[in-house]
């Protein structure tokens, strides 16, 4: 299967990890993906996409040679039991825990839970509670 559709107006098009262990990476995200309800874009023999996420291999003609840098990417999930089965499904397929499910400081409802990658990568599933109406939105001041 695969997805080409681009979307207007986004702030970010789409971000690249060139990773050591290609297949390992696949079985990663594939799996906290589908934990997402997010499908496989599309792949080749030294990459894959999910959505905006793109993963090559450091030989893929799509990289510069170069391995990534340690990055933080956090996904959206739709509710708690989403982030729970996103943590029980990356420790399944791999990766190291960075932080079991639960409430996070950073705003009331911040529920996440974090898991490092094959390469390093922290990884993140959150959902910031129940949607509110635009005049009571979370405001979040740095």
């Amino acid at each position: 299967m695969e997805t080409q559709e681009l979307y207007r107006g986004r702030l970010i098009d789409h971000i690249q990890l060139v990773v050591k262990d290609l297949s390992a990476s696949k079985k990663f995200y594939l799996a906290v993906f589908e934990t997402l309800g997010i499908p496989l874009g599309g792949e080749g023999p030294d990459f894959f996409w999910v959505d905006e996420l793109f993963i090559s291999s450091v030989d893929s003609r799509a990289s510069a040679g170069k391995l990534t840098g340690r990055t933080h990417l956090a996904f959206q999930a739709k509710d708690r039991a989403m982030v729970e089965k996103f943590h029980k499904a990356a420790l399944a397929a791999g990766a190291q825990d960075n932080g079991a499910p639960g409430e996070r400081p950073y705003h009331p409802g911040y529920y996440a839970a974090f898991v490092i990658d094959p390469d390093g990568n922290n990884i993140e599933a959150v959902f910031h509670g129940p949607a509110k109406k635009s005049a009571d939105a979370i405001k979040i001041t740095f």
